[in-house]
């Protein structure tokens, strides 16, 4: 059973309850707020393992309370998932820009909500892991830090020093959404300049030198890009 501590700020009634029952349900600690100063105040004074965080809240709104917990340095390593409205895609950018970890939208299949959960989750354990220095594996595919070496199928992919950043990142944290900027952000290398419209070609070829796992590096429409995991490709 799951023993971490969520945070719900959402102003919904019928959907925070929906969410408190489906997360209490799965053996998650709940605590719950109806309004953005409250839900603000409440991620600041008790420590919490994931946020869900409603973007449309009256008095701060979601990308406010967002962009107060990624800056203060006590809470900046809570994982946060954006609940959207559809039509929010500009507000989905800028919660991913501000640090955001992941992004759902109404209406949700309760089902999906809490697979992304955990995925945020056990994602914090592969990047502590690949902030370690230690080999990223994803089935046959090797990523090595140190040796800036890519293997695929046991067979070393020639990449250039910014495919090699790109791929690092990604993967290092698999389903994460990122915005073509925050690649950009991620990837100060010789071959520059990078931008992000140069992201689109880095990502075309590293598709082609990947091969099969190229089709893991999924486009997410009007945002960006990510690495999918198996347990949640084919959701989008």
């Amino acid at each position: 059973m799951a023993e971490e501590k969520i945070l719900v700020i959402e102003d919904d009634n019928d959907i925070r309850e929906l969410i408190r029952y489906n997360l209490i349900r799965d053996g998650y600690r709940v605590a719950e707020s109806s309004d953005g100063e409250d839900g603000l105040s409440k991620a600041n004074s008790a420590p919490f393992d994931l946020i869900l965080l409603d973007l449309m809240l009256p008095g701060i709104n979601g990308i406010e309370i967002c962009k107060n917990l990624k800056s203060d340095p006590r809470t900046a390593g809570i994982p946060i998932i954006m609940v959207t409205a559809k039509g929010e895609e500009a507000d989905i950018v800028i919660g991913l820009e501000l640090g955001a970890d992941d992004y759902v939208v109404k209406p949700f299949s309760p089902k999906i909500l809490i697979a992304r959960i955990r995925a945020v989750l056990r994602r914090k354990e592969i990047s502590a892991t690949a902030e370690m220095g230690k080999a990223i594996k994803f089935d046959n595919l090797e990523i090595h830090q140190g040796k800036r070496e890519v293997l695929v199928d046991g067979k070393q992919v020639d990449l250039t020093f910014t495919e090699f950043q790109i791929i690092h990142f990604l993967v290092s944290r698999p389903g994460w959404v990122f915005t073509r900027y925050q690649i950009v952000d991620a990837v100060k290398g010789e071959d520059y300049p990078v931008t992000d419209r140069s992201v689109d070609v880095q990502i075309v070829g590293l598709r082609k030198k990947l091969g099969s796992y190229g089709k893991y590096i999924e486009t997410i429409r009007g945002v960006g890009y990510r690495f999918s995991e198996k347990i949640t490709a084919g959701e989008e």
